[in-house]
């Protein structure tokens, strides 16, 4: 069961008019819409009671009684956007936390199982969610019987028609984005009155009140007491943070049959703070569009033009359609065909993985040097200066290193004193001084020659006896710049 979130439907096809129709037991509205320069026309609206029932009689019969209807009004166009009734939908509700969408299609998936009567996998599942306080949001899921949309399917294709969206009538004329306020709206239809709570930027409860219209007579009475003792019930059921914001409760339908409930609405809400009203016609702005002077108000007129519009249904039942690729791929890959298909398909993928692989990375290294460049040639060219200067410079202090050895080699009483000490390139060092006798000189060679980093000594030169004069040189081992 994938279909608990709404669909991500493949992108629409740009129309320009398009058919409204609903169902409403069994009566049948439409009108055609056409969208020209940021205007809607209106054209060939009609209201007809079928003989066949959509559901249960052979599709090809009720089609092509559709099809005369429409036939005798007029209308031509294919294309159509669908209200089913209310009635027809099971709905479930679930508070859930902020979180991750993979999440929460998993976790509705699960609510989906335990809310419904009957297997999620038999319904076509759409959802709609308001915020709650508290950063948790309400998700109202409504399901449809995946055999009742296909028995209408096959009913519009033998009436010739070709649906782009199947949706409820009364959210079309109420979206949960109509109102900054919650909103109690109510339709009158045909058997029962529909009902649906907007708040927090989303549905927050739908239902059809079943017995709400009886038939005395061949005359349509309205059970006004009913739709009110349902509706506070239902109101009263939404948790406090939605309940509190609903300020307005809006009633469609005939206005024989609206105004009686609306006086019983306002006897039961209006001590609550809640406003009535019966709604008679679109606000001007209703759909961003200019609206036709004779546009009336109707679901078929408000399904067909939110889509002309732009906007999405709260609620889709119509799958996405296979494209024509898909289709002949289901049709003739089979067997070896869909083997060698697969083979070839799994090569061309993995080669074509390795190349993006590739240019992955190459566009991910031309990235990191974009970023370090101007860093690497600021060290280039320090190191080309350090290799220019480094001659001139020595940062291991080799004179006064071997002084200090040198030094330390000599008595501190003065029986060996250094005159000239000469330190040449390559580390070659003399030094000549004097000496007070022979046993003084050996000594201070001797400590000489075990000093860290003194190699080769030799003595060149000694003479007299008292005092003594010598010369002397050796190499530096540690010499040179580091």
């Amino acid at each position: 069961m994938n279909n608990v979130l709404k669909v991500n439907f493949a992108k629409r096809k740009k129309l320009t008019s398009l058919l409204g129709l609903t169902f409403d037991g069994s009566r049948l509205e439409g009108v055609v819409l056409k969208r020209t320069n940021g205007s809607l026309q209106q054209s060939q609206p009609f209201a007809v009671t079928l003989s066949l029932d959509p559901l249960t009689a052979a599709p090809e019969l009720v089609g092509q009684e559709i099809r005369n209807q429409l036939d005798a009004v007029g209308v031509r166009e294919r294309f159509c956007v669908v209200g089913v009734p209310v009635k027809w939908a099971l709905t479930a509700h679930t508070e859930l936390p902020k979180m991750e969408d993979a999440d929460t299609e998993s976790l509705l998936q699960m609510e989906a199982e335990r809310g419904f009567p009957s297997d999620p996998a038999t319904l076509r599942l759409s959802n709609s969610s308001s915020v709650l306080p508290g950063d948790k949001q309400l998700v109202t899921m409504a399901g449809i019987a995946s055999g009742q949309l296909e028995a209408l399917e096959r009913v519009l294709v033998a009436a010739k028609l070709k649906p782009v969206s199947f949706g409820f009538g009364l959210t079309a004329l109420q979206p949960p984005a109509g109102s900054p306020a919650g909103v109690l709206a109510l339709a009158v239809g045909e058997s029962q009155v529909s009902l649906q709570i907007t708040g927090g930027g989303g549905v927050a409860a739908l239902r059809a009140l079943e017995g709400a219209i009886e038939n005395e007579g061949g005359r349509r009475v309205l059970q006004p007491d009913l739709v009110g003792r349902e509706a506070r019930i239902t109101l009263g059921q939404l948790p406090a943070g939605l309940r509190e914001k609903v300020k307005l409760v809006r009633i469609f339908g005939p206005r024989d049959l609206a105004q009686p409930l609306a006086d019983e609405m306002e006897l039961r809400f209006e001590p609550a703070g809640l406003k009535v009203e019966v709604v008679a016609a679109y606000a001007p702005n209703e759909f961003g569009v200019t609206l036709p002077p004779d546009a009336s108000l109707s679901a078929a007129f408000s399904l067909a033009a939110r889509w002309l519009t732009g906007q999405a249904p709260e609620f889709e039942f119509l799958p996405p359609k296979p494209t024509a690729w898909q289709q002949l791929n289901k049709k003739y890959s089979s067997g070896k065909l869909r083997s060698v298909g697969a083979l070839a398909a799994g090569v061309v993928l993995l080669i074509g993985g390795f190349f993006a692989y590739q240019q992955f990375q190459l566009a991910s290294l031309r990235s990191q040097w974009s970023k370090m460049s101007a860093e690497v040639r600021e060290l280039e060219n320090f190191q080309a200066q350090i290799r220019q200067y480094r001659p001139w410079f020595d940062d291991s202090y080799r004179s006064l290193s071997i002084l200090r050895q040198v030094t330390m080699a000599f008595p501190e009483d003065g029986v060996v004193t250094a005159k000239l000490v000469d330190i040449r390139e390559g580390g070659v060092v003399s030094c000549s001084g004097t000496a007070r006798d022979n046993a003084a000189l050996l000594g201070m060679l001797t400590r000489l020659r075990g000093a860290d980093g003194i190699v080769d000594l030799k003595v060149d030169q000694i003479r007299g006896k008292a005092p003594m004069q010598f010369t002397f040189d050796f190499h530096w081992k540690n010499g040179g710049g580091q």
